[in-house]
């Protein structure tokens, strides 16, 4: 495994990053029936693998996924070899200060994500979306208290406008707040919008990427041929596909991941990682499993070189879509 440290700091992570949103799923996702016994071989795979760094939420299953963190993949390393982010903003039940970025629903999730990830503190702290509301003040002010009493080590954002982005990043550098060193944001060779904006100023920043759905839900593994069909239960199931993912411009870039890969001998997998982690701005893509063999082929990508034709050639197809 490659180790990266993440963005402007001294966090060192493995290169790939594996997501949550499966764990806990069970009765929620046909796609991924995961409860905590069917998490544990995955958890152990990608300790075996050297992958150090795992992402969830609050949001996530409803606490589901960081329970089952702590009561499985805490059992497996120590504390201090593993590197643990974890997102909260989303509504966690209906009602007044049950969601958002307030002081209030700050310090009461906080609290509440510690005890299920069974841990005294928690790595990188994500604002997971904005809510439309709560001054950025007052949420970085909170986020930065929990820094300086240990709760957290370090914060990050998650998908939002770009301009948004950089009036936190100019209010922490102005206000001494506790500064992001992560964007988890929308990336891959398919949907790379963010390049227009967002990883500009991550790179001018010094933010390190963690994007989610590097594979673009499947597609990018070659299990998907239309929206609603694929080889896989969650091809077929899945009903938050974007239907622009299968534009001519996008069959075409699949097509050249499939040839690449067959002359690499490696999976489509693979070297749609591969191209991802020859970013500058990268460091650890995010990625979602529902069978060992996908954390196997995640961890072989950081081996994967691809020449500047290869690249050109992945990238040449891409069509921006409308702002």
């Amino acid at each position: 495994m490659k180790y990266v440290t993440l963005g402007n700091s001294g966090l060192e992570v493995s290169a790939i990053c594996i997501g949550g949103n499966s764990w806990g799923a069970r009765g929620r996702r046909a796609w991924a029936p995961f409860d905590e016994a069917d998490s544990a071989p995955f958890f152990r795979r990608a300790l075996d693998k050297g992958i150090n760094f795992f992402d969830t939420a609050d949001a996530y299953n409803l606490g589901e996924s960081e329970q089952i963190i702590g009561e499985t993949l805490m059992r497996y390393a120590p504390r201090d070899e593993l590197v643990i982010s974890t997102k909260v903003g989303l509504a966690m039940a209906d009602g007044p200060n049950q969601s958002g970025l307030g002081r209030k629903h700050l310090l009461k999730s906080i609290d509440q994500q510690l005890s299920r990830l069974k841990t005294d503190y928690i790595d990188i702290y994500q604002v997971h979306r904005l809510d439309g509301v709560t001054p950025l003040e007052e949420t970085l002010e909170t986020l930065t208290e929990l820094v300086k009493v240990g709760k957290v080590r370090y914060i990050g954002g998650s998908t939002m406008p770009a301009y948004k982005f950089a009036q936190i990043l100019t209010l922490a550098t102005c206000k001494g707040y506790a500064r992001p060193i992560a964007m988890q944001n929308l990336y891959n060779l398919i949907q790379r919008e963010e390049e227009r904006e967002m990883i500009p100023l991550c790179l001018e920043a010094g933010v390190g990427l963690i994007p989610y759905s590097p594979l673009a839900r499947g597609v990018l593994a070659g299990n998907r041929t239309g929206a609603g069909s694929g080889d896989t239960e969650r091809a077929r199931a899945d009903t938050r596909v974007d239907p622009t993912l299968f534009r001519p411009s996008d069959r075409k870039i699949v097509g050249a991941v499939q040839s690449i890969a067959k002359r690499h001998q490696v999976t489509p997998i693979q070297i749609a990682l591969a191209w991802m982690l020859s970013k500058s701005v990268m460091a650890a893509p995010i990625i979602g499993t529902t069978k060992l063999e996908q954390i196997d082929d995640a961890a072989a990508a950081v081996r994967v070189h691809l020449s500047d034709t290869e690249i050109v050639r992945l990238e040449k197809p891409y069509e921006f879509r409308a702002a």
